[in-house]
Parts: structure tokens; C-alpha cells; sequence
């Protein structure tokens, strides 16, 4: 009996002792904080170092709503070339509530290659129409360019004047470029600017039977005299379609980014942001 008692005395103390040497307090810093708060230690960017104000804007961009889930109608101008509703609409602008607009852009941007760094740090939604002449020897430019977002859209193969020109002819400008497009980007562009602007009947008789659904035109421009509307318009609006302007003497390319910055302290300043023409059209 005495031994009995002795060994589970032996016993008790063994079992004390084990549980005390397992609960050695923990060193572990991620033990310590806890996982959470461990995960919740960031290191904060510098505000100088903010993307929107290394481009001269004193605020970012608010983000845009949500896309509409189909697009929009479209505004057409009105005027005898527009014709039938069988063929594309003409529009500078769209016809939403949302507050955004729309940056467009046409060829000049393969002469700026900090552009690209632009379009990715303020992630912007931008449009680029393109001639072919541009395309060619700026085919990795805009192919980083469509990697970050900019959307490829047609502007002819080779910058002509459309108006007056007959329906071949018409046809195999924008086809042309629908197709090279198509061929170096896999894009199928679906929207179409006219070379300066100009277009007939017989344009939108060709681009319908190219698959264009809308012509784009501008309801305002930057250029280096500031913000320029067009159709005596005034002011800013929800819709807008913009038009960055390109500078053809600008060989070293500051001149658009600097563009795209005055524009966008606009669009600030109307409580608007831009918005992917794209997912409107």
C-alpha cells in the first residue's frame, strides 16, 4: 500500500511538471501582435510620391461608376449624311447621367513613350483612333499601351480625306485598317474617326459595311491654346467626348501628357471623372 501511495505521489509531480515546461511564453513576434494585426502592419506611400501628383494633378481621379450592363442609345447628329438607321450614328457625345467623359486620342501618341506610363499610373480609360502610318513603326508602343488599358480604334489606313470619295475607295480605307488592327492587336474595332473630322453618306455606307456602330466624333479639344469646344458648346457635361490634341512638331512628346493633365484639372474641377468610351458605345 505504502508503495502504491508513493508512486502516484511520483506520479501527480510528473504530471505538474510536464504542462508547466510546455507553456514557456512565446517570443514570436507574429505571436505576439497576432496575425491580424501583424497583417495590418503597411508601409504608407509618401504623398509626394502619389501617382496622380507626380502628373500634376492635385487629387485622383474618383473612380468611374460601374459600366452600364449594355450600351447606351446613341445621340446621333442631326443633319442630311446621317441617313437611315440602318447606318452608324455620328456622336461627340453619349447620352448619360453618369459623371464621367471621354478621352479620345489620334495619332501622335507613338511620339511620347512616358504616354504609356501615364495611361497605367492614373489607370486611365483612354481611346486611341489609328492610321496605319502610325501603327507600323509603333506597334510595340500601343501594344503596351493596349496592355494597360487604352482601348485601338480605327482611323483609315492611310489619313485621307474621306468626304467625296467614292464607296471603294471609302470602303477600303476603313476595312483596310479594321483588318490591320485586327491582324497585329487581335482587336476588333468597332468604332471609327474620320480623318479630320470629315465624312459623307457614302463614309457611313462604308463603315456599316465594315462593322463600325458608331462614328466618333469630338464635342471639345486640347490643344495648346486650352479647351476648345465645338458647335458653339460651353462647358463640360456628362457625355463629352474629348479630344487630346497632338502636337506634329513635338518631336520629344511632353506636349500630350501635358495636355492630358490641363484637361483632366478640368474635368476635376466639373466634379467629373472619365469613364471607357467602349462601355458606352
Amino acid at each position: 500500500m505504502r508503495r502504491a501511495v508513493v508512486g502516484l505521489a511520483a506520479g501527480a509531480v510528473l504530471l505538474v511538471t510536464v504542462p508547466v515546461s510546455g507553456c514557456a511564453p512565446s517570443v514570436d513576434p507574429i505571436e505576439r501582435l497576432g496575425r491580424k494585426a501583424a497583417q495590418g502592419v503597411r508601409s504608407q506611400r509618401p504623398a509626394a510620391e502619389q501617382p496622380y501628383r507626380r502628373w500634376g494633378l492635385d487629387a485622383p481621379l474618383p473612380t468611374p461608376p460601374h459600366p452600364p450592363a449594355r450600351p447606351l442609345g446613341l445621340t446621333a447628329e442631326t443633319g442630311p449624311e446621317t441617313g437611315p438607321r440602318s447606318l452608324p450614328p455620328v456622336v461627340d457625345h453619349v447620352r448619360t447621367s453618369d459623371p464621367v467623359v471621354f478621352l479620345t486620342y489620334d495619332d501622335g501618341a507613338e511620339r511620347d513613350p512616358g504616354f504609356a506610363d501615364m495611361v497605367r499610373e492614373l489607370r486611365l480609360p483612354v481611346s486611341l483612333f489609328l492610321t496605319d502610318g502610325v501603327v507600323g513603326p509603333g506597334y510595340g508602343h500601343f501594344a503596351r499601351l493596349r496592355s494597360v488599358g487604352a482601348g485601338l480604334e480605327n482611323h483609315t489606313l492611310d489619313h485621307s480625306a474621306l468626304r467625296g470619295l467614292p464607296y471603294a475607295g471609302q470602303r477600303a480605307e476603313i476595312c483596310g485598317q479594321r483588318d490591320k488592327l485586327h491582324a497585329r492587336f487581335g482587336v476588333r474595332s468597332r468604332l471609327f474617326r474620320p480623318p479630320y473630322g470629315t465624312y459623307d453618306r457614302t463614309t457611313l455606307r462604308a463603315a456599316a459595311g465594315c462593322g463600325v456602330s458608331a462614328v466618333v466624333l469630338w464635342r471639345a479639344s486640347m490643344d495648346d491654346t486650352g479647351l476648345r469646344f465645338t458647335h458653339g458648346h460651353h462647358g463640360l457635361r456628362p457625355g463629352d467626348i474629348l479630344l487630346v490634341a497632338s502636337d506634329d512638331d513635338d518631336l520629344d512628346g511632353p506636349g500630350l501628357r501635358e495636355r492630358t493633365t490641363r484637361l483632366l484639372r478640368r474635368v476635376q474641377e466639373r466634379g467629373l471623372t472619365v469613364g471607357r468610351l467602349e462601355d458606352y458605345l
